[in-house]
């Protein structure tokens, strides 16, 4: 069944050549125990080496069941030792963290057997060599004897053609080594069985074939055999060790070494921890940005205006620009600023506006106007008529006649609440503000009165609605709420002199029951509630836009207004205007629909996007003057501290980084170690038929074991980290619970520790897979 045909195998080392086998011929029967003897150096090791696949001959034929093995690849001698060959050797290489049942298991396990059947036929293999009470044991707690059955047993297990045994009595006592060799002995009647021993007392009383060796030659042999010519009949069986046998060899060897493995897993983990916090304190912060944001910049909306800066021709001229000095000439150079260049006129018209009330309420349900038409009012005060205005800016009183022609413009304290897109959706000011006194307004005639968070007013917001207070003055709500405001239509309140200029009446009282006036009433106060983000109304009085569009529908025919549109001087002081001025002054008079300005408010941040995407459709294919450019100051702001805090993550995260790399070395020089310790562990699974990308990976499992194990382990430390991280900025800045670490980055912090200590291992790894399986059996 085995036959070797002038087998050699040389060593060089520098100039001198060994000759371990030189020429060596010898068949063996099918079943027969052969004692190979020699003294040591005589080459007989080799021989059984050559026999059972751990080296590889340098010349002749090995010949097993009629196949040659000249033309063998590495996988068909794995799959030839599994299959046909049982290793027992002298030092038992019994791998010492696995149980006696999983060592005996290991090669089956490479032959793909069942765990049902691997099961039975170990219990099978372990009873017959008389350690059925000790299957359940591991190595250590047996002795050399019953190590050496298990050993036996493991040979057995897979059901080998061929038992090679080197030395197999040679750490035992006289009675185990008796009891052994009759074990071996009852084998040989089933199987060939190749001893290799320097024993010739054990070898002439148990063997039944002896041969002589030395120098690497056959000197004698007590009962030759010649191989008859036969058929091919040698069948192998791919080995194979599955990712799973690989973790579990892998676990039980760290579950040996718990401190270690805990102290590695805890230092690689650094980096994780590291990165960890970083994340979980960048993405509290980014949160804490977004969230003041949303509070502070909701104030900030898209806003169009009438004139406005083109942001591309701001940016085209550079102030900071170098400029090449002149060194001579007389003469001076007139240019326009780069301020007036990048000043763009928005051409809005009514078909823009409609194009704006068009945008999805889903998106900004909310949009406000500035008007700059004035109003004309007066109010009875303790029974006499007095010209008011809903500024919040400090009047002259001497001057209150003429600070009524042009009373409440848009002026401080004086806004006007958004228009809503949809009337389905809650109301703007009951969803934002607080009523403190009265009722919302529900008529385009009611206006209301907004207070500060601590009810607190400007003085002058007060006085110019004709209350008589001093600061600290302390007014009740009923002696403002349903207050009455008359205003005067502009054919009623300007006289026109026989000049043809105008003047507001100076008679107010006999304004006050013209049939064409508009009664407002202050039907309410109202205070910013505290949880809302949208506090756009500044203090005084605010108003809706259809009371300033029915102020304009009223005016717009008036005769200030038709005089002023064919003047170009000012109809009420002869002052030269231009058109930009003239066009201001009659927006104040009435004169035109038009809004100022638009502001549009997204219903939060990431519908703004679509808004400004949706603003940007309608200046597609129009000239650059005929766009409509917007200012997104909001945007510019959230871009700015967005790419601040981003700028800021990426230099912790690359600090951290370096912390991950040092791990990343570490695990490797770790997973070097264990190859070290573990080389005598490559050899038996060379052995038991391992291929060297099973011995790979061994090596790369134990490094997955490690890098998920240390990425959970950063993972639980930093989440705990952010416990006392949280109560510290709390104690340092009143922000609860900055420091969140989100789930997902938590996992993918642990694939990175996992991929990258695989790398740092897997060279390591395939160091191990490279190892000579005969010099790695010697190790110790």
């Amino acid at each position: 069944m085995l036959e070797l045909k002038n087998i050699k195998k040389y060593y060089q080392v520098g100039d001198t050549v060994t000759k371990a086998l030189d020429g060596v011929s010898v068949a063996f029967r099918e079943k027969e125990f052969v004692a190979i003897l020699g003294a040591s150096g005589s080459g007989k090791t080799t021989l059984l080496n050559v026999i059972g696949g751990l080296d590889e001959y340098d010349s002749g034929d090995l010949v097993i069941n009629g196949k040659s093995t000249k033309k063998f690849k590495a996988t068909d001698w794995d799959a030839y030792r599994n299959n046909s060959v049982g290793f027992i050797f002298q030092s038992y290489n019994l791998i010492s963290h696995l149980g006696i049942i999983d060592n005996v298991e290991l090669g089956m396990t490479l032959s793909g057997v069942s765990n049902a059947e691997k099961r039975q036929r170990a219990e099978e293999a372990l009873t017959r060599v008389g350690l059925r009470e000790h299957m359940h044991k591991k190595p250590n707690q047996l002795s050399g004897g019953q190590m050496q059955r298990v050993a036996i047993a493991r040979a057995l297990a897979n059901d080998p053609d061929i038992l090679l045994c080197d030395e197999p009595t040679g750490a035992l006592d006289t009675e185990t080594s008796v009891q052994i060799m009759e074990l071996i002995q009852e084998l040989s009647k089933e199987k060939l069985v190749i001893m290799v021993t320097h024993n010739p007392e054990l070898a002439h009383q148990y063997a039944n074939r002896i041969i002589e060796f030395s120098d690497g030659q056959i000197r004698d042999d007590s009962r030759p055999y010649n191989e008859s010519a036969q058929s091919d009949t040698f069948k192998l069986k791919r080995t194979k060790m599955s990712f799973w046998t690989a973790l579990k060899l892998s676990f039980t060897n760290i579950r040996t070494k718990k401190g270690r493995t805990f102290l590695t897993a805890f230092a690689s983990s650094i980096g994780i921890i590291s990165i960890g916090v970083v994340l979980a304190l960048s993405g509290g912060f980014q949160k804490q940005i977004d969230e003041t944001q949303s509070k502070t910049l909701a104030q900030y909306p898209i806003t169009i205006s009438q004139q406005a800066t083109d942001m591309q021709a701001a940016s085209a001229e550079n102030p900071n620009k170098t400029k090449k000095l002149s060194k001579k000439g007389t003469q001076i150079t007139a240019k326009v600023s780069a301020q007036e260049k990048a000043t763009h006129i928005n051409k809005i018209d009514q078909k823009y506006l409609n194009y704006v009330n068009d945008i999805n309420p889903d998106l900004s349900n909310n949009i406000g106007y500035t008007r700059l038409v004035g109003m004309n009012l007066i109010r009875k005060v303790d029974g006499k008529v007095q010209p008011v205005t809903f500024s919040s800016a400090k009047s002259n009183s001497s001057n209150q006649s003429s600070a009524a022609a042009m009373a409440a413009t848009t002026g401080v304290g004086t806004s006007s609440f958004p228009k809503q897109l949809d009337n389905s959706k809650e109301n703007f000011l009951k969803k934002n503000y607080r009523l403190l006194s009265g009722a919302y307004p529900k008529a385009a005639t009611d206006v209301v009165l907004v207070v500060k968070s601590d009810n607190t007013i400007n003085i002058n917001a007060l006085n110019n609605l004709g209350f008589d207070v001093k600061d600290g003055t302390k007014l009740d709500f009923n002696k403002i709420v349903g207050t009455k405001i008359q205003m005067v239509m502009n054919n009623d309140y300007y006289q026109q002199l026989p000049t043809g200029n105008f003047i507001p009446s100076t008679d107010v009282s006999s304004l006050y029951d013209k049939p064409n006036n508009l009664t407002l009433n202050i039907s309410g106060i109202i205070r910013a509630r505290g949880s809302s983000n949208m506090d756009l109304l500044a203090s005084g009085i605010a108003y809706s836009d259809d009371l300033a569009k029915e102020v304009i529908s009223k005016n717009q025919d008036s005769a200030i207004v038709k005089a002023q549109k064919a003047s170009a001087v000012n109809v009420m002081t002869n002052q030269k205007m231009d058109s930009t001025t003239k066009q201001t002054f009659l927006s104040t008079l009435g004169g035109s629909s038009l809004p100022y300005s638009i502001m549009i408010y997204p219903n939060n941040f990431k519908d703004k996007d679509k808004v400004l995407t949706y603003l940007d459709k309608w200046n597609k294919g129009k000239s650059r003057a005929d766009k409509i450019t917007y200012l997104d100051l909001a945007g510019t702001v959230t871009n700015l501290t967005g790419g601040l805090m981003d700028a800021i993550t990426y230099v912790l995260i690359a600090f951290a980084a370096i912390s991950l790399i040092t791990s990343m070395i570490m695990i490797g020089i770790l997973t070097y170690t264990s190859v070290l310790e573990r080389t005598k562990e490559i050899g038996v699974l060379r052995a038991l038929g391992a291929r060297s990308r099973d011995v790979t990976r061994v090596f790369d499992a134990e490094t997955f074991i490690l890098g998920i194990s240390s990425g959970l382990l950063g993972i639980i430390i930093a989440e705990l980290l952010t416990f006392p991280i949280n109560s510290l900025l709390y104690n340092l800045t009143e922000l609860k619970n900055v420091a969140i670490l989100d789930p997902t980055q938590a996992l993918i912090l642990v694939l990175v520790s996992t991929v990258l200590t695989m790398i740092g291992g897997h060279i390591p790894a395939r160091m191990a897979a490279k190892k000579d399986a005969a010099i790695a059996l010697r190790a110790e």
